[in-house]
């Protein structure tokens, strides 16, 4: 394992340091440049508006050259506080967007800010999470936090790093966030911190605020057949369910077409919309498939499946995942207490967009901007989803998770 790195950004002004500090709020910029620098550099401006940010939040594709991508964005925001990652599909007020970037920015009176970056990540995921909420205390005198968590959903488990986050955080403070994308090809993911362009990495940033939070999730998804039981598995590789190869058991009970049998790319987009469902006593957890091994016949999840638990294979339709987006929207709100929302920040499964198709998803982020009432919208689709409100666990599979900023 190489060297293991925590990198503690610079916290935003408290209240009173910043000349420029005024009303509270939340802005969205978003760029379709092919240029980067040029890119970066529009999206910025357009969320800061002239303004000086307490934090930066950066969606991209990784198609575009990151580190000109951050550079056009410093050249606007100057040093301010900037966290992100790379996408499967970027969310902006304007609508859904591919090979674009979106930036928002959160500034003003009552808000102060702190970031942490951890890496390498895999092998110590619960050990990074617990690294980068370490900087909740720079903002430890706000009566509401938030820890936004933004991490590598290839590196493993990642339920431990909302593990390793808990246990500094506490049951206080909720978590949200998502896992980084690379438009389904399923090889690196990139996470931002500052300048930095980051892989096998977790970064987060606390956010503190005077005036609450709220938290929506929802997945739209429903079991179809009848229960497997798990009589293999190791971390998140199932290996056998009812003691037959995993992924034999999971294409004959779909009837899965010849072409997703021999070819990744094919099985990866097939099983976005065919999630697996894990059965807990709160209900089913959604488990994303990531990859099949078609050697050794095993599926490969974002989050681990345990031995022994019995799972469903689940369906949805673009009734149920729209359904799903107005429940996880209305919740948030009814979190606030009856304040009004200065933005939403959105991140979305990247198999939810599988299942409701281009339409679908400008559809999805109208609804969603509805809910916001005209304030702002950014975020991102996923390859796994972050909400921690109650209780240890927190992560999720092909879900949506709405965070509402008052």
């Amino acid at each position: 394992m190489g060297q293991q790195t925590l990198s503690v950004g610079r916290p935003s002004a408290v209240d009173g340091d910043d000349a420029g500090a005024n009303l509270r709020w939340f802005g969205v910029g978003a760029s379709h440049d092919a240029d980067s620098f040029a890119a970066g550099r529009a999206a910025a401006g357009e969320a800061l508006n002239g303004r000086s940010a307490r934090l930066l939040i950066v969606f991209s594709s990784e198609s575009h050259d990151l580190p000109q991508l951050l550079g056009g964005i410093h050249e606007r925001a100057g040093d301010a506080p900037v966290v992100g990652c790379s996408t499967a599909g970027e969310i902006a007020t304007s609508g859904p967007g591919a090979s674009s970037v979106v930036v928002a920015a959160i500034g003003g009176e009552g808000f102060a800010c702190a970031t942490a970056a951890a890496t390498p990540a895999s092998g110590r995921l619960r050990d990074a999470g617990a690294d980068v909420a370490s900087c909740l205390a720079a903002v430890g005198g706000k009566a509401h936090r938030v820890l936004l968590l933004l991490s590598d959903g290839l590196a493993g488990d990642q339920q431990e790093v909302v593990r390793g986050a808990y246990s500094v955080a506490g049951a206080a403070v909720p978590l949200v966030g998502g896992c980084a994308g690379d438009d389904l090809k399923m090889a690196r993911t990139y996470q931002f911190h500052d300048g930095d362009v980051l892989q096998d990495a977790v970064v987060a940033a606390a956010i503190g605020s005077d005036m609450p939070f709220g938290i929506g999730v929802q997945h739209g998804w429903r079991k179809i057949g009848e229960p497997m039981l798990v009589t293999g598995s190791a971390d998140n590789r199932v290996h056998t369910l009812d003691d037959q190869p995993a992924l034999d058991v999971y294409l004959n009970r779909l009837g899965a077409p010849e072409s997703v049998r021999n070819d990744a790319a094919a099985f990866t987009r097939f099983a976005m919309t065919h999630p697996l469902g894990l059965s807990r006593r709160s209900g089913e957890e959604v488990r994303f498939i990531a990859d099949a091994n078609f050697d050794d016949r095993s599926l490969g999840c974002i989050a681990a499946v345990p031995h022994g638990g019995l799972i469903w294979i689940m369906e949805g339709d673009s009734d149920s995942v729209l359904d799903a987006t107005d429940a996880a929207c209305r919740d948030a709100l009814q979190a606030v207490e009856g304040n009004s929302a200065l933005g939403f920040l959105a991140f979305d499964c990247i198999a939810r967009r599988g299942v409701l198709g281009d339409d679908g998803i400008v559809s999805e982020v109208q609804r969603i901007s509805e809910y916001a009432a005209g304030a702002p919208v950014a975020g991102f689709y996923t390859y796994g989803e972050i909400a921690r409100t109650h209780g240890i666990s927190g992560f999720h599979n092909q879900t949506l998770v709405v965070l509402a900023l008052t």
